[in-house]
């Protein structure tokens, strides 16, 4: 970034009231000068008003040195110039006074009443000594030339300072706005960055949540339903050799679908990583904390939106089959007219189920479990409710462990398409988990 007008005024100090040191010595070497050239007209002040050259001299030095307070009062510097206008000295003092003036921020009608001033004061004494000359025969023109002279005079020794002064003065007022504009852009450009990285990380934070979630709902029935299986085949083993080579059968396709599963989301995960990287390094530094987190958002909402091959409604009854495999009894109502929904309903409906029936499968292996389903006019209901285990020891005979994040997961995916998830036990002593999610 850089320097703003603050740090850089505050940088570059000078003595006194001058902002920096070239200033001073400016306005010295002015001084210096303006002293020396009313000085040098002391003299000849002096001999018209009889006293003596000394005291002309000193008095223009002192006066010509009032110069160098020109940027701290500048009104100052150009009354004391109009008031030694009729000595004839001041020259100088008159020209720079009037520029500093009209450069400073000072009213319009006090700049405008100064100049009138100085230029009625130089008028009248430039009249006086142009008349005085012709008188003495050092110039032989016609009467016209005093008025002439007088008028031009004065002009060129008041305009040209007081538009010089008017137009550095707009000139710096504008620079010092761009300056503040410039240093307001800075500090919001600051503040988006800020904002847009405590955007990202809220958003790395939800998509952590997200596939945490994805990773629960594909492993844990998945793993789940091996576990029965292999539970199952353990015990048959050696009594039933045909239904433990089915088990076993079903154990391998429950694996292969578990790695497919895992393989298609670790991919995905991949290539958002390898597409945000390239974003990162096209996109330039100073607009990278808002352009990354639009261009994550956007690309993780095609993402899902263009995701086609993730579970839906209609694989609702092949995940019934594997939990009835796995010597669940378990049966499908279905209320209303079948139709298709968007993708990310179907998906979260179909989890809701998958879920319902592993949390079965964990905490009340052999209960008989109802799954119903209602297609109603603008939204889909379901229900998975089991009835209590018929043995107080099969939860435990199988050994599935619980991370308690199931029901968590559940809610949290209903409850972002603006559903209503409702769970807990039965008066029955089993266990119901319902959902109703907007069709829309």
């Amino acid at each position: 970034m850089t320097t703003t007008g603050e740090d850089h005024a505050t940088a570059r100090g000078g003595p006194w009231w001058w902002t920096r040191w070239r200033s001073a010595v400016l306005d010295t070497g002015l001084a210096a000068g303006s002293a020396a050239e009313c000085g040098a007209e002391g003299v000849r002040f002096a001999h018209d008003a009889g006293i003596p050259a000394a005291v002309g001299v000193v008095f223009g030095v002192l006066a010509g040195s009032a110069l160098i307070v020109r940027r701290k009062w500048p009104i100052a510097v150009v009354l004391v110039s109009i008031a030694i206008t009729p000595a004839q000295m001041g020259y100088l003092m008159g020209i720079v006074g009037l520029y500093t003036l009209a450069a400073s921020e000072l009213p319009r009608r006090i700049i405008g009443s100064l100049a009138g001033m100085s230029f009625l004061g130089m008028l009248i004494v430039m009249f006086v000594r142009v008349r005085q000359d012709m008188q003495r025969g050092t110039w032989e023109l016609g009467d016209w030339f005093v008025p002439f002279a007088s008028i031009t005079t004065a002009v060129g020794m008041t305009a040209p300072p007081v538009l010089l002064g008017l137009y550095v003065g707009a000139r710096r007022r504008l620079m010092e706005s761009l300056r503040e504009r410039a240093d307001s852009l800075e500090r919001e450009l600051q503040l988006l960055a800020e904002r847009a990285e405590e955007r990202a990380e809220w958003a790395r934070g939800e998509e952590r949540t997200r596939i945490a979630r994805e990773m629960h709902d594909v492993v844990a029935h998945r793993v789940s339903l091996m576990v029965v299986h292999a539970a199952a085949l353990q015990a048959v083993a050696r009594k039933d050799p045909e239904k433990a080579v089915k088990n076993a059968a079903l154990v391998g396709d429950m694996g292969r679908q578990a790695l497919t599963e895992l393989r298609e989301m670790l991919g995905v995960l991949r290539s958002g990583d390898s597409r945000d990287a390239r974003e990162r390094a096209a996109v330039p530094l100073v607009a990278v904390g808002v352009a990354a987190a639009a261009a994550a958002a956007a690309s993780r909402a095609a993402d899902d939106e263009g995701a086609g091959d993730g579970p839906c409604l209609s694989d609702v009854d092949e995940l019934l089959g594997q939990s009835a495999a796995a010597g669940m009894a378990v049966d499908l109502s279905v209320e209303g007219e079948t139709r298709s929904y968007a993708a990310e309903i179907e998906q979260t409906a179909y989890r809701v189920v998958q879920e319902a029936l592993t949390n079965v499968h964990k905490h009340a292996a052999g209960a008989k479990t109802h799954v119903r389903l209602a297609h109603r006019v603008s939204e889909i209901a379901m229900q998975v409710e089991n009835e209590p285990p018929p043995e107080l020891a099969s939860a435990s005979a199988a050994r599935l462990p619980s991370g308690g994040n199931g029901l968590v997961g559940m809610r949290e995916r209903v409850l972002a398409l603006g559903g209503v998830f409702v769970s807990g036990p039965t008066d029955a002593g089993g266990f119901r988990v319902s959902a109703v999610i907007p069709a829309a």
